[in-house]
């Protein structure tokens, strides 16, 4: 008797933490409310069919309770619309945007910071950091659960910054935090070099680098993928929308492709 009760106290343990395990773990229907927001902008609103920001997030593994720093989400701000109020009363949204160091890019941070001003009562909470490789910190160090990126990694490695980049997230992240990294994904019968201009990015070579940085490959997911992308476009990734870089040449065909394929992964900090 005392090992069968032994043995069933265990068992109803184990059951309870596992519940919990499970409870804890976001699905996509958890961020519905903040997609269907009023606060969104329209123009966020409309690529949600592309970004799909919900299954992307769950897959990520993001919690109520989360510290999330995301990387660079400038003025427009399609993520922090989402996460800083989803946040805001168990967690924590820090935004790591621009430093002082390329100007060309100040406008768009004031315009950031003036929106957060603006929006007390969604961004009044939002921690500012600034970015720049491994210039500064983005968080305290070992403090983040999460540290998320989005079409950034074509620009670091072309600036010869994704390895001071990768530095910056992993003294960033706890032990056992997550690196998130969406990115346009490039061909396999081009070497990186020869597609870098386009904004495409091979995602062998991704998780190759970030792994050399210290991080795992935890999952990969095909979220954002989309086969329609031939990615031999005359503007690269900018052909296609939101940007149209061919304004009204062709916009109709590439209108029909969508968005960029793109890689979704998932890193693990050991």
């Amino acid at each position: 008797m005392q090992t069968i009760s032994r043995t069933a106290l265990w068992l109803i343990a184990l059951f309870s933490l596992l519940s919990g395990l499970v409870s804890a773990q976001t699905v996509p229907e958890d961020f519905a409310p903040m997609l269907s927001a009023t606060h969104r902008s329209p123009g966020n609103v409309a690529r949600d069919s592309h970004r799909h920001p919900a299954h992307t997030l769950a897959f990520f593994g993001v919690r109520p309770d989360s510290t999330v720093v995301e990387i660079l989400p400038g003025s427009g701000g399609y993520y922090m619309e989402i996460l800083a109020p989803w946040l805001q009363q168990k967690g924590q949204y820090i935004a790591a945007n621009r430093d002082e160091s390329l100007p060309q890019y100040l406008p768009d941070h004031q315009k950031f910071l003036q929106r957060l001003k603006a929006e007390p009562a969604l961004y009044g909470k939002v921690l500012v950091t600034e970015f720049r490789a491994d210039r500064h910190p983005i968080a305290p160090p070992g403090s983040a659960d999460f540290v998320i990126s989005f079409r950034n990694l074509h620009n670091w490695m072309d600036q010869g910054e994704l390895q001071e980049s990768l530095r910056a997230f992993h003294q960033a992240l706890k032990p056992g935090g997550v690196l998130g990294i969406v990115d346009h994904r490039g061909r396999t019968d081009q070497t990186q070099a020869e597609q870098m201009a386009n904004g495409y990015v091979r995602e062998d070579l991704a998780i190759q680098l970030i792994e050399q940085a210290g991080f795992l490959l935890d999952g990969r997911s095909e979220v954002n993928a989309n086969p329609l992308d031939t990615k031999d476009h005359p503007e690269g990734v900018w052909t296609l929308p939101p940007t149209y870089r061919l304004k009204d040449k062709d916009r109709d065909k590439y209108r029909a492709i969508g968005e960029s394929d793109r890689f979704t992964l998932r890193f693990v900090k050991p």
